[in-house]
């Protein structure tokens, strides 16, 4: 199977490095060159979009937001135009669900199954391949991909029609954003009452507070590490397409509008590059004090 892979940012570099080292051809184009011939070095064949339409059974997308999956896919000269009916896209990106059923509806009428597969994980789950597939479309089109996602993925869960998939997502990054802002609260308060924060972490991080996100954002905040995992500016995105999907369909969402004006103000200052741990930043802003240090 010929599997062209286009978006080759933090996310998409690894998953495509991934299936190269499991022996699937992996036609590769990103809008820079370097990943392109990064992944060339592995084995990868640089292409350009029209070349992996005309060519690949399989197309995977990894971007950044809906008006990206829609200019590469449906675009002037997109990659649709040139898919044979029956090929299949899988778009991994975390985009609004209503645009996903668009994207869907269109490729329907050249023959073209859609998959919504965005994942969960971040940058280190990407390396190592045990990312969460959370996936809307066809049942019949699912099992025909799964074996590729699970290269990529630990978990992958079928979860209802297209636009299952990125519900799914804005629901995973609605509690994720609301843990780490939890977390950052926490830990300011340990601070602030003189209480060694790394030692509240390594207390409660076996109880009913414990959790996956604490245990990867834990340690970032108390070592003012805010190496990009997972970007401010790419969370202000996905929380955007929340509220944008709850308006629509009659959903309140309190918490996530809070968080996100904490996320829109750490953009404010310069910090959308940084990781969505950075949220502690705004607590110190607001006390004077640096977590654990």
């Amino acid at each position: 199977m010929r599997i062209g892979f286009i978006g080759l940012g933090i996310m998409g570099k690894p998953m495509a490095r991934n299936l190269l080292k499991a022996g699937y051809e992996v036609w590769v184009n990103n809008r820079s060159r370097a990943p392109m011939d990064e992944l060339a070095a592995d084995g990868g064949r640089p292409a350009t979009q029209q070349e992996i339409g005309e060519n690949c059974e399989l197309v995977l997308t990894m971007l950044p937001n809906s008006p990206h999956v829609k200019a590469v896919m449906l675009g002037e000269n997109g990659v649709a135009a040139h898919m044979k009916p029956g090929s299949v896209f899988v778009d991994m990106s975390s985009v609004n669900p209503v645009a996903s059923k668009e994207i869907a509806a269109e490729l329907e009428k050249r023959g073209i199954p859609m998959l919504d597969a965005p994942v969960s994980g971040g940058e280190p789950k990407a390396i190592d391949g045990t990312l969460s597939f959370m996936v809307g479309g066809s049942r019949e089109v699912f099992e025909r991909c799964r074996p590729v996602l699970e290269v990529m993925g630990a978990s992958v869960v079928h979860c209802g029609d297209v636009g299952a998939g990125n519900t799914t997502k804005l629901a995973n990054q609605i509690i994720v954003a609301c843990n780490i802002r939890a977390l950052a609260e926490a830990l300011t308060l340990a601070q602030k009452a003189g209480v060694d924060p790394q030692l509240v972490y390594e207390a409660i991080r076996g109880g009913l507070a414990g959790s996956v996100v604490m245990d990867a954002k834990a340690p970032m905040m108390i070592a003012g590490d805010t190496r990009p995992g997972f970007r401010v500016d790419l969370h202000i995105k996905d929380l955007n397409n929340a509220l944008d999907c709850a308006h629509a369909v009659g959903a309140t969402l309190p918490m996530t509008a809070g968080v996100q004006e904490v996320l829109q103000w750490l953009h404010a200052q310069g910090d959308g590059a940084m990781d969505h741990s950075a949220i502690a930043r705004y607590y110190e802003y607001l006390t004077g004090i640096t977590i654990g240090r």
